[in-house]
């Protein structure tokens, strides 16, 4: 269960990321979710500009609040933005201060441990009221390999890295299985509750949010449900304090709502316009541009270029489905990229032709007016007319036949 929390290698994340984009929404979007089903937390309204910031942060009649920036990475609060102002996370005391951090915040970019150099845009700020907790939990609802089900995990040790308590203390952390169809029953969730500690003005309205997670974990396809800290304050209240969420891109059709939460602004627009065109595509920090059939075939080409010692700049997977127009798609949005110094083409056709993807590279390379050196390996259905097309094309494009010849090539050229 605890690999569940536990973060895969950036070459299994690319292959993982490139079947499902698993949606997350911003944190005051999780809020009015949460609302929505009668799960309690401070109260938390967005704001689009600095002048909206000043009205809401009005609106609450006192001054003890929060503002958070929003962006969908962690580590915000110890994040920086490319202005140069530090913090994504802050307290503050008036309508005027939140009007200066919201303008400080929004438009910027957030950088965090999380984003990279390159930080995410922050488009909108929250600001919510500053409640102080007693204690601090951490609750999940996931999807459990080992149980074939839902489970909801939970410790009395939150607010804090989860893969840390898990290290360091393994038996912090409750795992329950969930029954998919009848949900977590009230007795089950109050014993949790009272096993965690929740005191017994609490224990309820924490068994009761216990709950509803699951309910919404169910009802809108969540793939991860994430509160961190569920708190319990000093007046006996349990209160989701913050929360992350991620939904199945298997069913955006019957999720339309939540999938018009979507932001792109989050997404690296490459991804993004990959996506249009039902490419495969998630970007890498190495500068060898690589195109494949298969997720398999995607991870032998990235090992092989990183045993001849270059880095791929990129996962793009054509799938089964590629046409010669598709092709020269994923052309273009490899160019887009430049840190890219050489293209590595490496099929193999089964359901995809090697003489379709001959032609869509013979197209690319003549209507882009290719300069980037390019290797290109196809084996399977279809090869040899796919290479006497690149034969007499009379372009410039590097053919071979073993992997390891031309991965090395490729690295060579990439220098």
């Amino acid at each position: 269960m605890l690999a569940s929390l536990r973060k895969a290698g950036s070459v299994a994340r690319a292959v993982s990321a490139s079947q499902k984009r698993f949606l997350s929404i911003h944190e005051y979007q999780s809020v009015n979710l949460l609302n929505s089903y009668g799960i309690p937390t401070p109260k938390s309204i967005a704001a689009k500009s600095p002048e909206e910031a000043y009205s809401v942060a009005k609106s609450f009649g006192h001054s003890n609040l929060v503002i958070k920036a929003q962006v969908l990475a962690g580590g915000r609060g110890k994040g920086h933005f490319d202005s140069g102002f530090q913090g994504g996370v802050h307290k503050i005391d008036s309508p005027e201060q939140a009007q200066e951090y919201a303008g400080k915040m929004i438009g910027a970019k957030l950088i965090t441990k999380q984003t990279g150099a390159a930080g995410r845009v922050c488009n909108a700020v929250m600001l919510a009221e500053r409640r102080d907790p007693s204690h601090e939990y951490y609750v999940a609802v996931l999807n459990d390999r080992a149980s074939q089900g839902p489970v909801l995990v939970v410790s009395n040790q939150g607010g804090m890295n989860i893969e840390e308590v898990a290290a360091k203390d393994p038996n912090a952390i409750i795992t329950t299985p969930i029954d998919f169809e009848n949900g977590l029953s009230q007795q089950t969730a109050l014993d949790l509750a009272k096993k965690l500690g929740f005191s017994e003005a609490a224990q309820k309205e924490a068994a009761g949010i216990f709950v509803n997670l699951y309910k919404i974990f169910k009802d809108k396809d969540a793939t991860q449900i994430e509160i961190n800290p569920l708190a319990e304050t000093a007046d006996g209240r349990a209160l989701c304090m913050d929360a992350k969420f991620g939904f199945d891109d298997n069913a955006e059709f019957r999720q339309q709502d939540i999938f018009a939460l979507r932001d792109i602004s989050q997404e690296e627009p490459s991804e993004v316009e990959a996506q249009k065109a039902n490419l495969n595509f998630i970007k890498l920090d190495g500068s060898i541009g690589c195109l494949v059939n298969g997720a398999g075939l995607a991870m032998a080409t990235m090992d092989v270029l990183s045993l001849h010692g270059g880095q791929p700049a990129n996962f793009l997977d054509v799938g089964g489905g590629a046409t010669p127009d598709t092709v020269k798609k994923a052309f273009e949005i490899l160019l887009t990229d430049p840190k890219v110094k050489s293209i590595f083409i490496n099929i193999f056709g089964g359901i995809m032709r090697c003489d379709y993807i001959a032609e869509g590279v013979i197209k690319a390379t003549k209507e882009l007016s290719l300069d980037i050196p390019l290797v290109v390996r196809l084996k399977g259905t279809k090869e040899a007319e796919a290479k006497q097309m690149i034969k007499d094309s009379g372009l410039k494009i590097i053919p071979f036949d073993g992997l390891d010849e031309a991965a090395e090539k490729a690295v060579q050229l990439a220098v």
